[in-house]
């Protein structure tokens, strides 16, 4: 590629971007004002809002939407900080079991911790370490095999969803009622009953982890030619791995133990961007961030419009559009 090209792969990547954050603005202002019960974003800035509006967008809608974004976010970045670590296209947190993994540890302190004090704290802190458990064990089960055998991670994933399933499952026998009802949550995902009590501290922790994780963005470039490689250019890879397994567990895991299982995002979203716009990775991540958060409020939206005034797990939205796309990409690995 000569310099040319260069700047206009970059000039290209960066209206990309901008169109991305435009778009997401669109989005989102139309995602707090559509649904059951419409609501005026022009009424909302003159202030005419009745009493009855004022609840529906402050402590209803407005957390659901904002919360929806950056968990959308968190999860496309997190598939596409995977992808590169692990140099493996189909590296995606619901895929390859992390999700699953987090879930299973959420499961565990809903069912021992109840609706305890110590059990609503607990929660976060067990799906982050579930999730965390779940990378590091890819990781070594996966170190070995060569760039080409994405087969392997496939598998490996596929146990690990098998053997967190049984583990929820167990759980839900042994549950009570009122546990019962947030596991059946945890396994559809759903932004159902989000306030901001909750939104205001994941979002905080998963800006900072996001935040963190860009720095990262040039070293996942180098690490693509080899761990050999990426250390003779001055890459500290032992580290680099550990900070992109942590970031993404505790992404991961917030966003689990918050909304459940919401799959194929981290999958779909990093090669859409790849395929509009480019593959080095301060623009992916930057443009997954934004298209996540896209794909994450539209498919809420979808969800709450679509049979209203019943309500739609999103969860079931993301794998109705991420399961045809997954099949079309295993079809042209295959061409």
């Amino acid at each position: 590629m000569n310099f040319f090209s260069f700047q206009n792969l970059v000039k290209n990547q960066i209206i990309i971007i901008f169109s991305l954050f435009f778009f997401l603005l669109i989005i989102f202002f139309l995602a707090i004002s559509i649904g059951s019960f419409k609501l005026s974003i022009i009424d909302l800035i003159k202030g005419n809002l009745s009493d009855l509006e004022k609840n529906i967008f402050f402590d209803i809608r407005a957390p659901r939407v904002f919360l929806a974004g950056f968990v959308g976010s968190s999860l496309a970045l997190s598939g596409a900080c995977l992808q590169g670590l692990f140099r493996n296209p189909l590296a995606d947190p619901g895929l390859i079991g992390v999700s699953s993994g987090a879930a299973l540890g959420a499961a565990c302190a809903i069912v021992i911790g109840g609706s305890t004090f110590i059990g609503i704290y607990l929660v976060p802190f067990s799906a982050i370490l579930g999730s965390l458990l779940i990378i590091i064990t890819l990781f070594f089960i996966t170190k070995n095999f060569s760039y080409s055998s994405v087969t392997y991670i496939l598998l490996a994933g596929i146990a690990i969803n098998s053997l967190a399933g049984v583990g929820i499952g167990f759980l839900t026998y042994i549950s009570d009622e009122a546990a019962l009802r947030s596991l059946t949550f945890w396994t559809m995902g759903s932004f159902e009953g989000v306030t901001w009590s909750w939104t205001i501290p994941a979002v905080f922790i998963i800006f900072s982890t996001v935040i963190w994780i860009m720095r990262f963005s040039r070293k996942l470039d180098l690490i693509q030619l080899g761990e050999l490689e990426a250390y003779r250019l001055g890459v500290d890879v032992k580290k680099l791995k550990w900070s992109v397994i942590v970031s993404s567990a505790i992404i991961v895991g917030v966003s689990v133990s918050l909304v459940g299982m919401i799959g194929f995002v981290g999958l779909v979203v990093p090669h859409l961007v790849r395929l509009i716009g480019g593959v080095n990775h301060k623009y992916l991540l930057l443009g997954s961030i934004f298209l996540g958060a896209i794909l994450m409020i539209l498919s809420d939206l979808i969800a709450r419009i679509v049979i209203a005034p019943a309500l739609l797990p999103v969860g079931l939205i993301t794998s109705a559009i991420g399961s045809p796309f997954f099949l079309w990409l295993i079809f042209k690995m295959r061409k």
